[in-house]
């Protein structure tokens, strides 16, 4: 599966090869594709534990600068044409955008720890007043700085933003969202950015994901007000774990009874045992001879969920009972470093379904097995009947998420979801099509932007 001679990064968006010798051979191998409140409330509604907030010094991206980004690298994530080449025409920002650091606290429910997080608060420079504001949940990075907060090193005139560095979803966001009159909150993650010091991620945790992004979320909201600015609606948006993270994110606000005006997902994670099944060629689905192959990637995010749930949910054998002897040494050193090297490559797994013991998706095998399945089980933010609009975007060829898997999630929706099919899109696809599609690329439907300024009265303007 793995095929290279010098150190890589792996990312599932980007499956980083930092040797250019080696890169085109290694992306064909591992596969290209994998990644609030209610106007005028407190905003201590949404965070139970906050203080602390930081925020950065701001950095000014210029509307011109991000139109020359999106239009950058709009080819690389454009796979199989989906839709119309970038047009700064149709597509281009109105407002510069500013950007700044955000850093607060956040308690760990599954852990009670208290930690420090980071994130990114983006508003289009000259606004006043009331701004509707986007709460963004970005996509799987395996690294540990590929975060929106990294992003203000645009700072520098010169900075090359680079798919192996840079976390090119948020600035599709930014240039989209942000530079057409939304302020976009995003989390690094736990685990994640540049105050994570040795501290592990929390890949499909659900309380702790939802903790931190709702910290962050209540920061950034509070950094809007130390800017004389004020919510004047809450739109959710994310795209692949982002995608799930934001289900879980719209249930908990509801649940907690934060008014969230819309959310969309791209290629949205929702049943995970079907996810795990799929992933591992458990799950059958159809036209299986012909649809895209499962990316190999997947066996590095199954690591990183395994290493997660043994950290969070305190299941300290999980690695020796779920994962083949012969896998444990690979498995061990890249949950610790996010890193392959050349020597590493003879102990990788053949496949993703060759990953994991025989049987721990369809019998007893041990009890950390059944532990950790019964977690992502009670995870999945499956069979939710949503009662504020909810858009689900989903590919037609997305190698990681079949569509058969986005039936009961739309069945359970009710009637204030719907889901928006891509045609022939890739995962990536799927995420360029939501902000930038029209037409047939979504189904006779709007695409994010457009949809979510459709909910704005000129009272949320």
């Amino acid at each position: 599966m793995f095929h290279l001679k010098s150190k890589i990064f792996v990312s599932p968006e980007r499956m980083l090869v930092h040797a250019a010798s080696d890169r085109r051979a290694f992306l064909g191998a591992m596969g290209a594709g994998l990644g609030v409140l209610v106007a005028g409330t407190s905003t201590s509604a949404v965070a139970r534990n906050v203080s602390d907030l930081s925020i950065g010094p701001m950095v000014r991206v210029s509307r011109q600068r991000l139109d020359a980004l999106a239009a950058q690298f709009f080819p690389l994530f454009n796979q199989g044409h989906v839709v119309e080449p970038f047009s700064a025409e149709r597509h281009g920002a109105r407002y510069d955008v500013e950007l700044r650091t955000l850093s607060t606290f956040t308690k760990v429910p599954e852990t009670g720890e208290r930690v420090q997080v980071t994130g990114l608060l983006a508003v289009p420079a000259g606004v006043n007043g009331r701004i509707p504001v986007v709460s963004w949940q970005h996509g799987t990075i395996l690294s540990f700085d590929q975060v929106p907060s990294n992003l203000v090193r645009l700072a520098d005139p010169a900075y090359k933003l680079s798919d192996e560095r840079d976390s090119l979803e948020t600035m599709f966001n930014l240039q989209r969202l942000a530079g057409q009159g939304f302020a976009v909150v995003a989390a690094d993650y736990l685990g994640k950015g540049p105050l994570r010091g040795t501290r592990t991620e929390a890949y499909g945790v659900r309380d702790a994901t939802v903790a931190t992004c709702s910290d962050i979320l209540d920061s950034g909201l509070r950094g809007l007000g130390q800017l004389g600015l004020q919510s004047s609606a809450l739109f959710l948006n994310g795209w692949s774990q982002g995608g799930a993270n934001t289900q879980w994110m719209h249930q908990a606000l509801r649940r907690r009874g934060i008014e969230v005006t819309a959310s969309a997902a791209q290629s949205p994670f929702n049943n995970l045992l079907d996810s795990l099944r799929y992933w591992t060629d458990q799950l059958p689905v159809p036209d299986s001879s012909d649809y895209p192959r499962i990316p190999a990637w997947a066996s590095l995010c199954l690591i990183i969920l395994l290493g997660s749930y043994r950290e969070y949910y305190r299941l300290p054998e999980l690695f020796k009972t779920a994962i083949k002897p012969q896998y444990l040494e690979f498995a061990e050193k890249y949950w610790r470093t996010y890193r392959i090297e050349a020597e590493d490559l003879p102990k990788a797994p053949a496949s993703t379904a060759d990953l994991l013991i025989d049987g721990l998706l369809s019998r007893f095998t041990a009890l950390p097995n059944s532990q950790f399945l019964a977690h992502v089980a009670a995870n999945a933010p499956l069979a939710y009947t949503y009662d504020r609009p909810f858009r689900f975007y989903y590919g037609m060829a997305d190698e990681a998420l079949h569509p058969s898997m986005m039936g009961v999630a739309l069945a359970t929706a009710g009637p204030m979801a719907g889901g928006v099919p891509v045609p022939r899109a890739s995962h990536r696809g799927t995420f360029l099509a939501s902000l930038y599609g029209d037409g047939a690329s979504v189904a006779g439907l709007s695409n994010v932007p457009d949809w979510f300024r459709s909910f704005l009265t000129p009272e949320k303007s």
